[in-house]
């Protein structure tokens, strides 16, 4: 078998997996079984929500649902119980009662031209309130979004060229499989070194092949007047997401709190109110560590959200600061499998 075609059939087995237990779990929940497992709620994370146009290489599909599947997520939430709530909310919430029904948070992350696009007249046909987190970088035009630089570079190339840490190899691009790969060699750079510096010679790459990173920012992103407009409406709030949009738990202490401080400085100067949520870039395990938990909470922040799946668990003394979300995923848009998400039994399952 050649080793590109490898990623590319773990890519695939990987989704068939999850849609595999969001099917069981979907069983398990309509069957009224193991309901401890929903906790007191969720939080919804979302990035793209837009009608899809097919690309021949698309690797960021994972980040963009279509706005008729966010209609059905809200009809099927509502449908199984749950109350929509705003993300800053959940302190007293969960002080509250622990009978009321199931909560609902729906969040958006970097600040997406087409959220208020296409995702606010979903939220405003619900009436649901939402948060969008507003990366500094990204809404200035002073930083670029890597991922989706490598979708436009490596989706109009048959090849590239790039030095990886080890000198300079050559990449074919002449396949979706050897395009994906190529996307993953890029990505595990970017998380393996000094990200600014990744990202920079990323940049560096692309315009030289006459791709522009700001560019594509400024066609995606809304700046500080679409996002004052945005919250205009009352169901909209913003959230911080840090200046640079990168993994806070590879920086040091100081450089960490600085992201935060500087991304909430922005969102106040647009709100005329300093932000008390807050999304760390990426969410991951590798990304958001107990210190960035216990540095959010010290700089303000009420709440905080990783990308790490879960539900909100009713437990006493649960970190505020450090809670999960549930993604809607572009490549799982079935209402049902929103219900199996929001039921906690994949992550019951996936524990035993």
């Amino acid at each position: 078998m050649k080793d590109g075609i490898k990623p590319l059939l773990r890519s695939y087995g990987k989704q068939a997996a999850i849609s595999g237990a969001l099917e069981v779990s979907s069983l398990l929940g309509a069957a009224g079984l193991l309901p401890g497992a929903r906790g007191r709620g969720a939080v919804f994370t979302l990035h793209h929500v837009r009608p899809h146009l097919p690309r021949p290489f698309e690797p960021n599909r994972h980040l963009e649902i279509a706005p008729e599947f966010l209609d059905l997520a809200i009809r099927q939430l509502k449908r199984d119980g749950y109350v929509f709530v705003a993300l800053d909310e959940l302190p007293a919430l969960l002080d509250g009662p622990g009978n009321l029904p199931p909560f609902a948070a729906f969040t958006l992350d970097d600040g997406n031209r087409n959220n208020a696009e296409h995702a606010l007249p979903v939220f405003e046909r619900h009436q649901v309130p939402f948060t969008v987190f507003v990366c500094r970088g990204l809404s200035e035009r002073t930083h670029g979004m890597w991922w989706e630089t490598l979708a436009a570079l490596l989706g109009a190339l048959d090849r590239v060229t790039f030095d990886f840490g080890q000198g300079e190899e050559t990449l074919e691009l002449r396949t979706p499989t050897q395009k994906q790969s190529a996307f993953d060699a890029f990505a595990a750079y970017v998380h393996s070194t000094d990200e600014a510096e990744a990202v920079a010679a990323i940049g560096r790459l692309a315009q030289s092949h006459g791709v522009d990173p700001l560019g594509i920012v400024e066609r995606l992103i809304m700046d500080g007047d679409e996002l004052k407009r945005l919250v205009e409406n009352p169901l909209a709030s913003l959230g911080a997401h840090t200046l640079s949009h990168r993994a806070l738990a590879r920086l040091c202490e100081a450089e960490a709190a600085a992201e935060m401080v500087l991304s909430a400085d922005y969102v106040a100067t647009l709100t005329d109110r300093r932000p008390s949520t807050l999304a760390y870039p990426y969410g991951t395990p590798g990304a958001v560590s107990k210190r960035e938990a216990r540095l959010a909470s010290e700089l303000g922040f009420k709440v905080a959200v990783t990308t790490q799946p879960g539900t909100i668990s009713p437990e006493p003394g649960m970190p505020l600061t450090h809670l999960p979300r549930l993604s809607l995923n572009g490549h799982f848009q079935k209402p049902r499998y929103v219900s199996a998400l929001a039921s906690g039994i994949p992550f019951r399952l996936k524990a035993r």
